[in-house]
């Protein structure tokens, strides 16, 4: 790769962790048992160079090292996958591959602490932002993962950056989220399908429990001595539910708007519920800077949205720029033979609308 492009892209990821990249992710389950993992992808800094990638078997990658050389663990794909990488297609945040493991990374700064790094062993480092490329490229199920991130050392590009974890789901429907923490990889079993950012996943399950009193439906009515209080509209069994952007409330919200919702009949109908969810979790650009603080003008933080349907093998993202579906049909590539590719997620930064035509 080209040395000015690498530096570009790794000042590029620096700047992305350390100013704020954050998103917010959801799991649902449709009767016909199908799995779907859904996700924000957040940042107000600029905008992203953003695009999704396609890799076939047998395509080799080089883990980047503290410092910035492509001198790190080597591997090469046992499966092919599709994601979507930002800077440079090195860096998947968010794919499946087609044994049905899915993984994506989110910010997860203070909390986290990456094993130290030892030059004299560069052959086993793999750079945070490039663990879910091999983690997508060797397995297909999480408990390969597990047994296998214990003979390799996830290290920051920079040692200045932040870290970040990671949400993985297996073709099972198995769901652990993996953190380090003092050096040292845990792995919880995600009992809700959520995650956000900050603090660690413990905290945020611990948490949910100061909204033990929200529920689904119409609140009340209560008698407060001779008076009867009556919600004021219907949806008041929700009085209270957090609205603001940080990761604890972004969390929270996220929780109990997908385990709350109705549950549908396949893995593509749930896809699209999960586009709506997600919409509640958007963040404006205008609550992430101080008032005339703006740096740019972005229609929106959340960059884009991405969902993916790991029964049916299809995933599916909408940009900033045009909401409009896409969709990557697994099923329709053979990684066997597929070149390596990657392109922008928006071949158009506008909007698709649809005129319609009058009689």
């Amino acid at each position: 790769m080209n040395t000015k492009i690498l530096t570009a892209a790794i000042a590029g990821i620096i700047g992305i962790i350390n100013y704020g990249y954050a998103c917010t992710g959801i799991t649902l389950r449709a009767k016909d048992k199908s799995v779907v993992v859904a996700r924000t992808v957040d940042w107000h800094g600029d905008e992203m160079t953003s695009m999704y990638v396609i890799a076939p078997r047998g395509h080799t990658q080089t883990s980047l090292t503290p410092g910035g050389k492509m001198d790190g663990h080597e591997f090469t794909s046992v499966y092919g996958y599709v994601g979507i990488a930002v800077q440079i297609p090195d860096f998947i945040i968010d794919g499946t591959n087609e044994a049905g493991l899915s993984a994506g990374l989110f910010y997860f700064p203070d909390y986290g602490e990456y094993p130290k790094y030892d030059a004299k062993h560069k052959e086993n480092a793999i750079a945070d932002f490039e663990l879910v490329a091999w983690m997508l490229s060797r397995f297909s199920t999480i408990d390969q993962v597990q047994e296998a991130i214990k003979d390799i050392t996830v290290v920051n590009v920079d040692p200045s950056a932040s870290t970040v974890h990671w949400r993985i789901t297996d073709a099972t429907g198995r769901q652990v989220i993996l953190e380090f923490v003092d050096g040292n990889a845990h792995f919880y079993e995600s009992k809700i399908g959520t995650i956000t950012n900050s603090p660690g996943y413990p905290w945020q399950i611990t948490n949910l429990n100061n909204y033990v009193n929200l529920h689904p439906g119409t609140a009340g009515p209560t008698k407060l001595g001779d008076l009867t209080l009556r919600a004021f509209g219907s949806d008041s069994g929700m009085l209270g539910l957090p609205g603001d952007f940080t990761p604890p409330s972004r969390f929270v919200r996220a929780a109990l708007l997908s385990n709350y919702s109705i549950q549908q009949k396949t893995g593509y109908e749930s896809a699209m519920k999960a586009f709506h969810i997600l919409n509640n979790l958007d963040v404006p650009l205008g609550v992430e800077f101080d008032m005339g603080r703006a740096t740019n003008n972005m229609p929106s933080a959340t960059q884009w949205t991405i969902v993916t349907d790991l029964g049916g093998k299809v995933i599916y993202y909408h940009t900033m720029y045009n909401r409009t579906i896409r969709s990557i049909d697994m099923n329709k590539i053979d990684f066997a033979n597929v070149q390596f590719q990657y392109a922008p997620l928006d071949s158009v930064k506008v909007q698709t609308i649809i005129p319609i035509k009058l009689k």
